[in-house]
């Protein structure tokens, strides 16, 4: 099993999405943010077709912090059901993964 995840977010503005990156990383949750901007969402929500600009967090983290890390972006975020799902890291630099692990507790 992966030691390390990247957790993919979005959220509704550049301010909102930097809020979220600078509060985990300052809190050891995730080693790095990538905040990308902008992106286009086309979604479901409340039977109605939606297209949204938003922006999309990339952290990496440690599985083992997955859910304290996305009980903090859910306090600090503005949608009702943000998105926060991690996919494992399967193969990486050796060097950059002991840094994420060292980074994070």
């Amino acid at each position: 099993m992966a030691r390390c995840c990247v957790v993919f977010v979005t959220a509704s503005s550049r301010k909102e999405g930097e809020k979220i990156a600078h509060a985990v990383v300052k809190e050891n949750l995730a080693a790095c943010v990538n905040v990308v901007s902008p992106v286009t969402s086309i979604f479901n929500w409340q039977g109605k077709l939606c297209r949204e600009r938003e922006v999309l967090l990339i952290m990496k983290t440690r599985r083992a912090l997955f859910s304290r890390l996305a009980s903090h972006v859910k306090s600090l975020h503005s949608y009702q059901v943000p998105e926060i799902i991690a996919l494992p890291i399967e193969a990486g630099w050796p060097d950059y993964l002991d840094w994420v692990a060292q980074e994070t507790r």
